[in-house]
C-alpha cells in the first residue's frame, strides 16, 4: 500500500489510486510512520528535518515553515526545534516521525507499530496524539499494525488479526471480544509453580489453553493465563491441582476476555510466543 513492494497478484488502491500504476499519486496522499529510530537524519535539528522532507514531498517553502510551526506545537516540541535530533530522547524522535508523516497533510497514513520500544509514558502520549488529535481532530484515515493488543483495543475501529500471513478474523474490538465470551478466563499469580504443572493444568475438565508467563524474576512470580469453558467448575480442581504441586497461589482471579485472549483462541499462542 506504501508502493515499496509491488503486490504478488491482485490489485489495491489507495484513495482511488492504483498502487502499481499510479504509484506517484499514492505516495502523494499517504504519510508513512515507521517504528524505532529509522528515517530521520539525527545531526540535523528537528526542524531542519521537517524542511527537507517537506522539500522531498514538494511543499513549497512558504507553506511548510508555517505548517512546521503548527506541527511541531502540536506534539509540544517547538522548544527543542532547534536541537539536533541525536539529543531527542526515543519518545521525542517518535513524536518527531509522526508529524514526519503529517507534513504534506495527507488524508490516509500508514503506522507501522509506531509506540514500538517507547517508555509507558511516552507511549501514552503518543497513542493520544494518535487517537485524539488524528482521529478525531482531523478526520485522519489511519491504517496501523501493532503487537500490542491493549494499543489496538484503544486506537482502532476495525481489527484485522495476522497469522501467517493470513487474516483469521476481523471486526470491531468489542465483536471479537464477543466471540469468546463463551470462554472463561482465569488469571492466577502464583510462585514456586514447577514446569510440570501446565500439562496437569491441561488434564484439568473443560480447560481450553493454558499459558505462562514470568512477571517477576526476582521474586519467582509467575502468571497463569487458564481459558476454560466454566471457570466455576475448573476453579475448585485447578486450586487443588496447584497445591498438590506446590505452587504458591497469590491471585486468582477471573477477568473479561482481551484482545489477546481473542488472539490466543484464535491463533492458540500468545504474542510473546
Amino acid at each position: 500500500m506504501s508502493t515499496l513492494l509491488l503486490p504478488d497478484e491482485g490489485t489495491a488502491y489507495v484513495n482511488g489510486f492504483d498502487v502499481a500504476k499510479q504509484a506517484n499519486e499514492v505516495r502523494s496522499s499517504i504519510g508513512v510512520v515507521t517504528g524505532g529510530e529509522r528515517g530521520l537524519y539525527w545531526r540535523l535539528t528537528g526542524r531542519e528535518n521537517l524542511l527537507f522532507f517537506a522539500r522531498l514531498y514538494g511543499v513549497r517553502e512558504d507553506k511548510a515553515k508555517p505548517r512546521i510551526e503548527e506541527l511541531l506545537k502540536l506534539v509540544e516540541l517547538e522548544d527543542r526545534a532547534n536541537d539536533n535530533v541525536e539529543k531527542y530522547s526515543r519518545g521525542m524522535k517518535q513524536r518527531l516521525h509522526l508529524i514526519r508523516g503529517l507534513i504534506h497533510d495527507p488524508p490516509t497514513l500508514l503506522l507501522d507499530e509506531p509506540t514500538l520500544g517507547l517508555d509507558p509514558n511516552s507511549a501514552v502520549v503518543v497513542r493520544e496524539f494518535i487517537k485524539e488529535k488524528l482521529q478525531k481532530e482531523q478526520g485522519k484515515t489511519i491504517l496501523l499494525t501493532t503487537h500490542y493488543m491493549e494499543e489496538a483495543d484503544q486506537l482502532c475501529d476495525q481489527i484485522a488479526v495476522i497469522d501467517h500471513g493470513q487474516i483469521i478474523s476481523k471486526g470491531t474490538p468489542a465483536e471479537l471480544k464477543a466471540g469468546v465470551q463463551k470462554i472463561d478466563v482465569l488469571r492466577i499469580n502464583a510462585t514456586s509453580v514447577p514446569e510440570s504443572l501446565i500439562s496437569d493444568v491441561k488434564l484439568i475438565g473443560g480447560v481450553q489453553e493454558v499459558k505462562t508467563s514470568v512477571i517477576d524474576p526476582v521474586a519467582g512470580l509467575t502468571e497463569i493465563l487458564v481459558h476454560t469453558r466454566s471457570a466455576e467448575e475448573t476453579l475448585p480442581h485447578l486450586t487443588e491441582t496447584m497445591v498438590k504441586a506446590g505452587a504458591r497461589v497469590r491471585l486468582i482471579e477471573q477477568s473479561k476476555p482481551s484482545l489477546e485472549d481473542v488472539f490466543i483462541t484464535l491463533t492458540g499462542r500468545r504474542l510473546r510466543d
